[in-house]
């Protein structure tokens, strides 16, 4: 029996909700499918401990999420409660750093039964592969002076090492779809690090012969992914492109309560992250009408990464027949509850 052991945190809002709900997905296709077994343990970590603790993880935080085999996130963030800026720092982007999640892989697609808001949207299937630990995300800068004089300097660091990992990730993965690449740059605006970024890119592109590949500024691309996203394959993209793509890609889909997402070691000395795009939603907390989707979907994810192909492919097929049958929550156009959602999903897994 192979075990998974997993790191549980629900985190704030409708992370509360959600991830239980796949968690019983999870089971139900381990269930089925047999062979697997998931192990759970459970963090309450998030805003409510941040007010109970001033923390918004316990000291040893770290170590014991480090002894899972994979972390299942929720979502992060109350604003009423917490700062966004404590939040974050304190939860989400301190496990991305600490346990050196370099990469995050986010994929787009028409999903059955959901309306993409294009009008034509030509069945795109798009996986944006994002540099997840540096660029324009770092911390390096500050700020000087006050009053009118007041400066803010922000640098944007690029390592030759990152930036050519999260490009021969994607290029790895295009073997296995359909063959393409595009980077996302802006060399014809941005004076060192883009054309640092390009240069990479195609030194990287000289060693994987049979890839097409494409350089987009990242202001045309953004725009392509609503007029053509039909176009794209695997893109790869810098920390702050890459979000900005993502978040194109979860609204062509229909919702980003859709969306899911992977933060990925690559050097096997701690665990990935699994979480779902959308945030903490507090607007709807205790309503019933999260979309279960992005974190279901998240899951998929979950089940590739540790070798479960299979069962991320019936655990895919199972979700896109119940949004095709018309099962949807009211952020998609539909009028049934998480729990209505969730349930129909794990009947199909049944079948």
């Amino acid at each position: 029996m192979k075990k998974i052991k997993l790191a549980v945190i629900p985190g704030d809002g409708i992370g509360t909700e959600v991830v239980p709900a796949s968690l019983k997905v999870l089971d139900t296709i381990a269930d089925v499918h047999g062979g697997l077994k998931f192990e759970y343990e459970h963090f309450d970590y998030g805003c409510d401990y941040y007010l109970q603790h001033g923390e918004m993880m316990a000291a040893d935080g770290m170590e014991r999420l480090g002894q899972s085999d994979s972390v299942f996130l929720g979502a992060v963030g109350d604003a009423s409660k917490v700062p966004d800026h404590i939040s974050l720092w304190g939860l989400l982007l301190k496990i991305r750093k600490e346990f050196q999640l370099e990469i995050n892989v986010r994929p787009a697609k028409v999903f059955g039964g959901i309306k993409s808001p294009l009008a034509n949207p030509k069945d795109f299937d798009i996986i944006v592969v994002r540099e997840n630990s540096e660029g324009e995300y770092s911390s390096v800068g500050g700020r000087m002076y006050q009053g009118d004089d007041e400066i803010a300097i922000q640098n944007n660091v690029f390592s030759k090492r990152a930036t050519k990992q999260a490009m021969e990730h994607a290029f790895e993965m295009a073997k296995s779809r359909s063959g393409h690449v595009t980077s996302a740059t802006k060399s014809n605006g941005i004076f060192h690090s883009m054309p640092f970024w390009d240069e990479v890119f195609k030194e990287t592109a000289s060693d994987h012969s049979g890839i097409e590949t494409m350089s987009q500024h990242i202001d045309a691309l953004a725009a392509s992914f609503v007029t053509h996203p039909e176009r794209y394959d695997v893109v790869v993209a810098s920390n702050l492109f890459g979000d900005i793509l993502t978040d194109v890609g979860a609204a062509i889909m229909g919702s980003i309560g859709i969306a899911p997402s992977a933060n990925l070691n690559l050097n096997g000395r701690h665990p990935s992250m699994f979480e779902p795009v959308h945030g903490s939603a507090p607007d709807i907390v205790g309503k019933g009408i999260a979309n279960p989707i992005g974190q279901i979907w998240t899951a998929k994810m979950l089940l590739d990464h540790h070798g479960e192909e299979e069962m991320g492919t019936l655990l895919l097929d199972a979700m896109e027949r119940t949004t095709a049958d018309g099962f949807l929550t009211p952020d998609v156009g539909g009028s049934h509850t998480m729990d209505e959602v969730t349930e129909q999903i794990i009947g199909r897994l049944k079948k």
